[in-house]
């Protein structure tokens, strides 16, 4: 797995990760994924799917690793994933996680509210404290989570000075984008600094073929030092085989690679980009999402202009139902 630094941050990450959204709790809104579990929704079946697609990753190569607070359990599964590998071995990787939203399904699927988003400096202040118990000195990346210029958390100079705290100790601080206006999200927290110094060191945002609005912002961010991991680049399950509508296109253009695969090439040919966030929830997705390194760069030249208004592309994002 080629590795690269992930910005001006010490940090050496491998240009493929795995997110952990669709594998630490029951319910996620990629298209499927109930399927994906087929039917392991208890806590300790769960548990054991994760750390097997986590084993499956960390033999493919993959040493870059993203959680967040409402992940279900995600934290822990992968604490404890990454304790086990320790004790036997030592583990080479990169932790991420994010703060910001508060999981409140309670390990049910059939529930109007999944996550609630909480920017306020209490919430930082205990949902850093839990992401410490869970993943202890692994820790190398804490991001808030889909930040917006609605929630106010990047005017709030008391959550800006404890995250730059929390920089001074030794953890990268950093940002998830979201929504129609991840550039100007993107563009915000460049201006953001503390102790002379920009604040952010990396930002996590969504780009993929359908939505590609935040790129200009993105290679702003990537030219001046920030660390660029780009998340939901098979816009959940949209660039997959689940959607034959969507991804018709690709299949036309690039018949000898699955969807998946050509639509995560993509963004690794973006030249801002540092890391992209395969979001697999089973060990076959995570193969096929990896058949992108295959990929010769120039037959990406094949592929149409996808890209869909964001404002259209978000609002049927906010539409899928949680599976």
């Amino acid at each position: 797995m080629i590795s690269n630094q992930l910005g001006s941050t010490n940090h050496t990450v491998t240009r493929i990760g795995l997110g952990l959204a669709a594998l630490g709790r029951p319910g996620y809104i990629n298209l499927g994924h109930g399927e994906d579990l087929s039917g392991r929704n208890r806590y300790t079946d769960l548990e054991h799917h994760a750390r097997s697609v986590l084993d499956a990753a960390y033999g493919l190569g993959i040493r870059y690793f993203d959680t967040a607070r409402s992940y279900g359990d995600g934290e822990a599964f992968l604490g404890r994933w990454l304790d086990e590998k320790n004790a036997m071995a030592g583990v080479d990787a990169i932790v991420a996680s994010k703060w910001g939203y508060r999981y409140v399904a309670d390990w049910r699927i059939d529930v109007p509210v999944h996550e609630v988003k909480e920017h306020d400096l209490a919430s930082l202040d205990r949902q850093y404290r839990e992401t410490r118990e869970r993943l202890g000195e692994d820790l190398a990346i804490y991001q808030i989570h889909s930040a917006t210029l609605e929630s106010g958390v990047l005017d709030n100079d008391a959550v800006l000075d404890r995250l730059a705290a929390i920089k001074a100790g030794g953890v990268t601080v950093g940002l998830s984008t979201s929504g129609p206006n991840q550039a100007a999200v993107i563009c915000r927290a460049l201006a953001i600094e503390r102790d002379g110094e920009r604040l952010f060191g990396t930002v996590q945002s969504t780009w993929n073929l359908l939505e590609t609005s935040a790129g200009s912002a993105l290679a702003t961010a990537s030219a001046e030092g920030m660390g660029v991991i780009i998340k939901e680049s098979v816009a959940n399950g949209r660039l997959t085989e689940r959607d034959p509508d969507s991804v018709a296109s690709l299949r036309a253009a690039l018949p000898d690679f699955t969807p998946d695969a050509v639509a995560i090439a993509a963004v690794l040919a973006q030249p801002f980009v540092d890391v992209v966030l395969s979001g697999a929830a089973t060990r076959d997705q995570l193969q096929s999402n990896l058949a992108a390194r295959s990929v010769d760069p120039d037959q990406l030249n094949r592929l149409p202009d996808m890209a869909e208004n964001p404002e259209a592309y978000w609002a049927r994002r906010s539409r899928l139902s949680w599976t």
